[in-house]
């Protein structure tokens, strides 16, 4: 009799229907435009006539028009055939037959990843509902911080506490900060008296675990009293050992183990950033535990289900795709969204429509965090017969590494203190990885800053494939970018790994069509040129109409002509399919108006800068770099963001863009009104007074920033007459060049 499935996939047919009934239509529009532009360059045209546009602004524009349908077009393999699935971890072998999992936390800096906040997530994770002696959390402190290695030390302490009353009460928000801040949780027994008494005595011991932390970071000191730098340390690997002689829960015992690594960093060697530190945990991971599935996440990603682990197994565990399964991804979602969530934070468009399609396909893109991934995936094209030789020039000189690897070591790590820790020391060093192929072709890929889009990208060009699960009930839960700078700064990182890889010999529309799917290969092309597509298009968008309106120029076909039905049909079909999409995943107009606004601003900077980075990155005038998200609270700014008010303190170098661009379309928008309503050119220029009025509507706050507020997160006046003098100086010579 065949057992009952661990998971199911639902197609979706209705959605399946609108997206390829939009595409066909919407296609046949953009062939119509494109029939109209290039018929247009061939037409014999008298200069003298007032209505013929130069050359140079229409064929940008036209160029402009080329790029965004290009994009969109590779964004339909999204929207081709999305599914979801739906998991039943109770139809799960019994808890003895299950296989162990190791979870690997990333950390670098405790002054913007605040240690409490670390420790929080380490704790969820060390509580999921799973055989604890079959998971092993090992937390990567970049920074080397005596102040992080503290703070494991009393989680693990804490642990003895909190991990005994999840379990008793069944309590799902396993995150201590976050169930103590909470009234309610569904817990079991949560009216009896001995559940209200066991909570306050909880909540008393996690007061004592935080004031611990607190007090040592107030110190500013080292607790050792060593003097270590972020950037110059030696590896510091240990394995983390209760030793408090409190009295607490009777299982007690039933503890993951915990693992704290600080790998070797020197200023001479490049440590490839995150990449780099999760290559560090595979390794020492291998030789302590060797787990065949590895849970990454994020320092600020804590488990707030604590059944994720076992949805996940429902997949692995499926003999029908687990063979070819290379990991499950769930999606991120945020505790501090806002309601209005002006800066599309929760990255919905991601994780409710694109990862759903790509699930339809051939998975998911591996997305940093929140994701159980199969360690063998991650070893490249080894095969088992492999001579000794060979694989220590893939994956370095350490003999028990190669044992592990080849599935013939058992790690004791009670009895093999003093040579595991010599043995995890040599895996950490800043030269382990020197001639071999972590990093190219083993762990986890460095040729991008996105490392977590490379590798999955690999993974899939190999054969892999990879499942999205989307429970009601999210699984896990981060902190979201809630200003303006860090969302920017956010951004940019993303946008140069993108583009690294989209200009590299991996370019997925290149390199991906003879290895995997050519919509999964459109897929990923898409994420890999959107920042430059979008960059150029929306900057020519934003300043040739607008240029050519003050001089008179038309760009667009007169209201009267049949194919201005053609230019109103495709941006009013772009925006209702995108309304469409953000009702039906739970979103309202001002999501939809809010996604369009931060689309402009981070197409004109974050984007921008982005490809430039990578871009001198590829011809060697820049060092690669990676800034860290920025996790500590401001409460003036969380205030700001949760009232939906755009704080713009931030660099120059956003702001002067943004502004000049906003500047730039004011000037265009009412010297076109004056020109149409004093010269009569309604017909020829309504379109291009439209797009500037747009653009004005659709970044109000701008304006409203320049203008009207006097609170910190206005822009500051200087911003504004900088952004004049550059918008003056590109109106004077770009009419000089038109005039020419």
């Amino acid at each position: 009799m065949e057992s009952l499935p661990l998971h199911i996939s639902h197609v979706q047919t209705l959605s399946i229907f609108v997206n390829r009934s939009h595409a066909l239509i919407h296609s046949i529009a953009l062939a119509c435009l494109i029939y109209y532009r290039a018929s247009f360059l061939f037409e014999d045209k008298d200069p003298k006539t007032k209505d013929t546009p130069l050359i140079l602004p229409w064929l940008l524009v036209f160029a402009s028009e080329l790029l965004l349908s290009f994009i969109w077009f590779l964004g339909q393999a999204y929207r081709w055939r999305p599914i979801t699935r739906t998991v039943f971890p109770e139809r799960l072998t019994d808890d003895d037959k299950l296989p162990s999992i190791d979870v690997f936390i990333c950390t670098t800096d405790p002054n913007k990843e605040p240690t409490v906040g670390v420790m929080n997530t380490v704790l969820s994770a060390m509580a999921l509902d799973y055989p604890p002696e079959k998971l092993h959390v090992y937390l990567s402190d970049d920074g080397g911080s005596p102040i992080t290695l503290h703070g494991m030390k009393e989680a693990c302490w804490f642990a003895r506490w909190w991990l005994p009353f999840c379990r008793r009460y069944r309590i799902k928000t396993r995150s201590p900060e976050a169930y103590f801040s909470t009234s309610k949780d569904g817990d079991e027994g949560s009216g009896s008296s001995e559940f209200i008494t066991e909570r306050q005595k909880i909540k008393e011991q996690y007061e004592v675990f935080v004031k611990s932390i607190t007090e040592v970071r107030q110190r500013g000191e080292p607790v050792d009293g060593s003097r270590i730098t972020s950037r110059n340390h030696p590896s510091v690997i240990e394995v983390i050992q209760g030793n408090s002689n409190d009295t607490v829960q009777v299982d007690e015992a039933k503890m993951p183990l915990l693992a704290y690594v600080a790998r070797e960093k020197r200023p001479s060697h490049s440590h490839h950033f995150k990449a780099g530190a999760l290559n560090v945990l595979q390794r020492v991971s291998s030789v302590i535990s060797n787990s065949p599935y590895i849970l990454v996440l994020d320092c600020d990603m804590y488990c707030n289900d604590p059944t994720s682990a076992k949805r996940a197994m429902c997949f692995h565990l499926d003999s029908k795709i687990s063979p070819s399964l290379a990991f499950v991804q769930f999606p991120q979602k945020f505790h501090n969204i806002s309601d209005h969530d002006i800066y599309d934070s929760q990255l919905r468009s991601v994780f409710s429509i694109q990862w759903q399609g790509l699930d339809g396909l051939q998975g998911p893109v591996l997305s940093g965090t929140g994701f159980y991934i199969k360690r063998v995936s991650l070893y490249g094209s080894f095969k088992q017969d492999i001579d000794l030789e060979e694989l220590k020039q893939s994956f370095g000189s350490s003999n028990e590494l190669i044992k592990s690897i080849r599935g013939n070591y058992k790690p004791n790590v009670i009895n093999g203190q003093h040579g595991l820790l010599k043995e995890t020391q040599l895996l950490a060093s800043c030269t382990y990885e020197n001639d071999t192929k972590w990093g190219k072709k083993v762990g986890f890929l460095y040729d991008s800053v996105v490392e977590d889009y490379f590798t999955g990208f690999i993974l899939h060009c190999k054969g892999w494939i990879s499942v999205y699960c989307d429970p009601l009930r999210p699984q896990f839960l981060g902190s979201c970018t809630a200003n303006l700078n860090d969302f920017l700064i956010q951004g940019m990182r993303w946008s140069s790994g993108f583009v690294e890889v989209a200009f590299s010999k991996f370019c997925p529309l290149i390199y991906g069509p003879p290895r995997m799917s050519i919509l999964q290969s459109m897929c990923y092309g898409e994420l890999a040129f959107h920042p430059t597509i979008y960059s150029l298009s929306l900057w020519c968008f934003a300043t040739i109409p607008q240029l050519c309106l003050l001089n008179g120029i038309p760009l667009y076909p007169k209201v009267s002509n049949s194919y201005f039905v053609i230019f109103l049909f495709i941006f009013l079909s772009a925006l209702s399919k995108h309304l469409y999409e953000v009702l039906l995943t739970g979103g309202s107009f001002l999501t939809w108006r809010n996604e369009n606004r931060i689309w402009m601003m981070r197409s004109i900077t974050s984007h921008l800068y982005g490809s430039l980075d990578a871009i001198m990155k590829k011809i060697g005038m820049r060092e690669a770099s990676f800034l860290p998200t920025n996790k500590v609270v401001d409460d003036a700014q969380v205030k700001l963001y949760q009232m939906g008010i755009f704080d713009f303190q931030t660099s120059n170098m956003f702001l002067v863009p943004m502004v000049t661009l906003i500047i730039l379309n004011m000037a265009s928008f009412f010297g076109g009104l004056v020109r149409v309503i004093f010269l009569g050119y309604w017909d020829q220029m309504f379109v291009q007074v439209f797009i500037s009025f747009y653009i004005l509507l659709m970044n109000f706050p701008i304006i409203e920033a320049m203008i009207i507020r006097k609170d910190k997160g206005r822009i500051q006046p200087s911003v504004t007459l900088l952004s004049t003098l550059f918008s003056t100086i590109f109106l004077l010579l770009g009419s000089m060049i038109l005039h020419c």
